[in-house]
C-alpha cells in the first residue's frame, strides 16, 4: 500500500469544484491537460529535488528518489502523482514536496486521503 498525493493544474481544481460531482476524478477526461511548458517545468523541478527518471511508458514518466522517504512520482499529461510509503516520515516528505510545487500558483495539491484540496 502507499499514500498518494496528486498535483493538478489550477484549472482542474476550478473545474472539479464547480462540477459538484463525487466521481469527478473517476473520469480522466475531466482533468485539464498540462501545457508542454508545465510538463517541462515539472520535469526540471523533479530533477532539482533529486528525482531521477527511471522509465517512460504509456502511463507517463516514472521517477524515483534515492531517499525512499521521498517516494516515487509519475508525471502524466494531466497531473503529477506522488506515491509515499506508509511511514509517517515518507507521508510528510512527499506532502511537503507536493506543497512546494504549488508555489507558482499554476498547480494545486489534491490529497484524497486528507480532505482533498490543500488550501492556504
Amino acid at each position: 500500500m502507499s499514500y498518494t498525493i496528486q498535483l493538478f493544474s489550477i484549472k482542474t481544481k476550478e473545474k472539479q469544484q464547480s462540477a459538484d460531482d463525487d466521481s469527478f476524478f473517476d473520469r480522466e477526461e475531466n482533468l485539464v491537460p498540462l501545457t508542454e511548458e508545465q510538463i517541462t517545468g515539472l520535469k526540471e523541478r523533479l530533477s532539482k529535488y533529486e528525482y531521477e527518471l527511471v522509465r517512460e511508458d504509456d502511463a507517463g514518466l516514472h521517477f524515483s528518489h534515492p531517499d525512499e522517504d521521498f517516494g516515487t512520482a509519475l508525471l502524466t499529461g494531466k497531473g503529477l502523482y506522488f506515491n509515499a510509503g506508509l511511514s509517517e516520515s515518507s507521508v510528510f516528505e512527499v506532502g511537503m514536496t507536493a506543497s512546494e510545487f504549488t508555489d507558482t500558483r499554476e498547480f494545486a495539491k489534491y490529497d484524497p486521503q486528507n480532505d482533498g484540496w490543500e488550501e492556504f
